[in-house]
């Protein structure tokens, strides 16, 4: 096995480490916000929301 090949596992390793991140970030996102404060167009509501407790 040559260096390419490891370079490759690594890759494809890496790749599916980043995959499951993103999937346990969108779990965790989508469960703690409300869809509507997500998809709302006011700068900052999240902060705001955050900064007051009432997540």
């Amino acid at each position: 096995m040559d260096i390419w090949n490891i370079l490759e596992y690594v890759a494809w390793a890496l790749s599916a480490m980043f995959g499951v991140m993103m999937l346990i970030n969108l779990i965790r996102i989508d469960t703690t916000y409300d869809n509507e404060l997500l998809t709302s167009s006011r700068e900052g509501e999240i902060e705001v929301t955050a900064e007051r407790h009432q997540i």
